[in-house]
């Protein structure tokens, strides 16, 4: 695993092509496309060496092809308000002249002002749930077709479920999904690197919880998911090495597409970021998105 952290930290730290433009490498072939919460990663990291004083608080992004892992992506930064308070960046990403991913993220100076949040809700230490090696030695039989090829990878970020995703044997349900998230070394103090890899895993068995509330790929046939969208608020700072709940529901699905929406909180019980997500769900194939 740690050696995977070291590959996506790799990918993070984009080459500089010129202002504002860069080179991005990516991970091992997933499936045979980039994985989103890279390119959001990414685009995220390119668009931060472009603002000074000021800390991302939102991103939304739109996936509008599926990326080639075996070509680097370019991403490159529009400098679009640079105001007293916030500062707006649009980042195209491109592959072949292709724009593959589209972002927009704003970044905020430090300010004081009033506070509330919902209480984390109560779950399992992350250290008593299973990893996701046992997790799949457990309950391999017990996933969905669509999901054995890819379910069981090894991956960069260490996630430990409280409420088991559906792709890796889960049962059928419509309760908020839980687990817990967290690089497995030890990383730099740097806080726009830790946004980043909230970021990217915030984007790991996100849409889980549209299929999980119907068992899509047993009674109702194999299912088809791909994101459309990525977004994120960053409402206090966290550091991605350190244990981070995840708490992710489905409140709709309609039109073949799925919604989700989330929450990531500090193991103190701070709320630290959200998330929302909406993607194509569908039986059969994608070629229609």
């Amino acid at each position: 695993m740690e050696a995977l952290l070291e590959t996506l930290l790799e990918c993070l730290d984009l080459e500089q092509l010129d202002t504002d433009l860069y080179r991005g490498k990516n991970e091992g072939n997933r499936h045979g496309r980039i994985f989103g919460g890279q390119a959001v990663a990414q685009a995220l990291v390119a668009a931060q060496r472009s603002v000074e004083g000021r800390a991302a608080h939102s991103l939304h992004g739109y996936f509008l092809r599926v990326g080639d892992p075996s070509r680097p992506v370019i991403y490159r930064v529009d400098r679009s308000r640079e105001g007293r308070s916030f500062a707006t960046r649009q980042v195209v990403a491109l592959q072949g002249g292709d724009e593959i991913f589209h972002m927009i993220a704003s970044f905020q100076k430090p300010e004081r002002g009033y506070e509330h949040q919902r209480d984390m809700p109560d779950a399992p230490d992350p250290e008593s749930l299973p990893t996701l090696e046992e997790l799949v030695a457990e309950r391999g039989e017990r996933m969905p077709e669509y999901a054995r090829g890819w379910a069981g990878r090894p991956r960069a970020i260490d996630m430990r479920y409280a409420v088991v995703p559906y792709s890796h044997g889960g049962d059928v349900g419509r309760e908020p999904a839980v687990a817990w998230f967290r690089a497995p070394s030890k990383l730099s103090d740097d806080p726009d690197l830790h946004r980043a890899l909230i970021a990217y895993a915030t984007d790991m068995s996100f849409n889980d919880s549209a299929i999980r509330a119907h068992g899509a790929g047993t009674s109702l046939g194999s299912v088809m998911m791909s994101s459309l969208d990525h977004a994120l608020w960053f409402h206090a700072d966290a550091r991605a090495d350190e244990w981070l709940l995840w708490v992710t529901e489905s409140p709709r699905a309609s039109a073949g597409r799925g919604f989700t929406r989330g929450a990531v909180y500090r193991r103190d019980g701070e709320h630290v970021a959200s998330a929302a997500q909406d993607s194509v769900m569908r039986l059969g194939d994608l070629e229609n998105r």
